[in-house]
Parts: structure tokens; sequence; C-alpha cells
């Protein structure tokens, strides 16, 4: 590293730009993040992706699972699944390009609680049209760790 560079976030080498985004092939370390937070992909959702970190909120929770649909990181997904409501297999879409994401409420899910609940609205592009998801999703601490339950 050379005098004066930062140093590289956790999970990711110094220099390293390689192509994150299984999905669309443009996300890189130094991208922003797709969840929409003010910061680098790998200082924020990419951290989490590598297990670098874990996330501390489920709000936090929500965005990085959020940016692994947008990077096509399915293991991280399977990871952060709750063991009662994990799938055996998770296929995504490749048509599905992921724009956007807007949290509209939360509750709970804070160091403090082992609940919490993430309403948000996923923005998407579906050939060649925007859509969008809406849903409130349950969050529970598993094992320490935040995992997502389900979503209505």
């Amino acid at each position: 590293m050379s005098a004066g560079a930062a140093p590289a976030p956790k999970g990711f080498a110094p220099g390293d730009n390689r192509v994150v985004s299984k999905k669309t092939g443009s996300i890189t370390p130094t991208s922003p993040c797709p969840c929409g937070l003010p910061a680098s992909y790998a200082g924020c959702c990419g951290a989490f992706h590598t297990g670098a970190s874990s996330a501390p909120t489920a709000e936090r929770l929500m965005r990085s699972r959020y940016s692994a649909f947008a990077v096509g990181d399915v293991p991280y997904l399977l990871r952060t699944w709750h063991s009662s409501t994990r799938p055996a297999v998770l296929d995504l879409d490749d048509g599905v390009r992921w724009t956007g994401l807007e949290i509209l409420a939360t509750s709970g899910g804070t160091a403090f609680h082992q609940e919490g609940t993430v309403e948000f609205r996923a923005h998407c592009r579906v050939g060649g049209r925007e859509d969008s998801q809406h849903e409130l999703s349950r969050f529970v601490r598993e094992g320490g760790r935040w995992v997502y339950v389900d979503g209505v």
C-alpha cells in the first residue's frame, strides 16, 4: 500500500477493483452501495456479504439483503434467512435489475431488540419496464445475528 492510501475495507484487498456483481457486472468495491446509503459497496453492504462483519440492526440486514439481490449473492441471502423459513434452493431471475430501495418504516430491530420489522419498497426494472415490490419483512435474532424470517 502506498503512503497516504486508505486501508482496504474488511474483506477486500488494497486496490481491489474486481467486479463483485454476479448479476449486472457493474458493481465494484468502490461503487456506490446499492442499498442507497452514502457509502461504497465495500464500506457498506459488501462488508456483510464477505462476512467481515454482521448487520447490527434489522434495517441494515434488510439493506444488505437488497444489495445481495442486486449483486446476485445467493449464498449471503441463504445465510441470512431464518433456518425455519429458508428455502433449500434460491434461483434469482436474471431478467430483474434492482434499481433502488426505499425504507418506509421500521419497528424494533435495534441492538436492544430480539425482533423487528422493516417496511420497504424495492424498485426494479423487468424487461425494460419499471416495477416495484412493497413488503413488510420480519426479522429475528438467530445465534446472535439478525436473520430474515418472512414478509407480507
